[in-house]
């Protein structure tokens, strides 16, 4: 996809939605990071009912630590690999304190070297927690990318650096969110919504409804 079509499909998705923010329930940069650890092959929705309960009883690193390894089991043991996900947490709390003074380092690096954090988790923190122009590839959006001809590519970090590349500046801090939400509700995987889509017209999907 060229530049200027680059643009007028950025400017579609913001008109339709001026506001995205991520669907996980969190109230400080700590939470949001533990809620995408936890979020890795679950749904938000489900990572938000655990957090509901959990959030409340431990909402620094210090008190989720406190709890161990079996007393977090028991608040996330409804999500997806929640014992690798636990013993991760707990010792992501550890770090936190020990090497960062109970803060969530705003630095790609640091958090990447946290238990349970890849390039998307650190990603999507440095987006929505801190404002920076990142963006995190998933499967929504490395579907889009590839479907749409905005930003394809064999991999996730080839697609995020096409759309680090495609993106204009001022789009950036809010593509992350545009993206994803037009992947999960409307270019869905097995049946694309594309009567619902505001730029069908820019899409190279050969598969599209017309």
């Amino acid at each position: 996809m060229k530049k200027d079509q680059a643009a007028e499909f950025y400017r579609r998705l913001a008109a339709s939605n001026p506001a995205p923010t991520t669907e996980l329930n969190y109230a400080s940069p700590f939470q949001l990071l533990i809620a995408v650890i936890l979020s890795a092959q679950a749904t938000d929705v489900g990572v938000n009912k655990a957090t509901s309960k959990l959030f409340p009883l431990a909402p620094t690193p210090d008190k989720m630590l406190a709890l161990g390894i079996e007393g977090l089991t028991e608040y996330v043991k409804t999500i997806g690999l929640y014992r690798t996900k636990a013993k991760n947490v707990i010792a992501t709390c550890r770090m936190l304190i020990e090497l960062h003074g109970g803060r969530v380092p705003e630095d790609r690096a640091a958090l990447e070297a946290l238990p349970g954090v890849g390039r998307k988790t650190a990603n999507v923190v440095l987006n929505t927690a801190f404002g920076q122009p990142t963006i995190a590839v998933d499967t929504h959006i490395f579907r889009l990318g590839n479907r749409t001809g905005l930003a394809p590519g064999k991999t996730v970090v080839d697609v995020e650096n096409k759309l680090l590349r495609i993106t204009p500046a001022e789009f950036k801090k809010d593509a992350h969110h545009w993206l994803i939400l037009h992947g999960r509700y409307i270019c869905k995987a097995r049946k694309p919504e594309c009567e619902r889509c505001v730029v069908i017209d820019l899409c190279r999907f050969k598969g599209k409804a017309t």
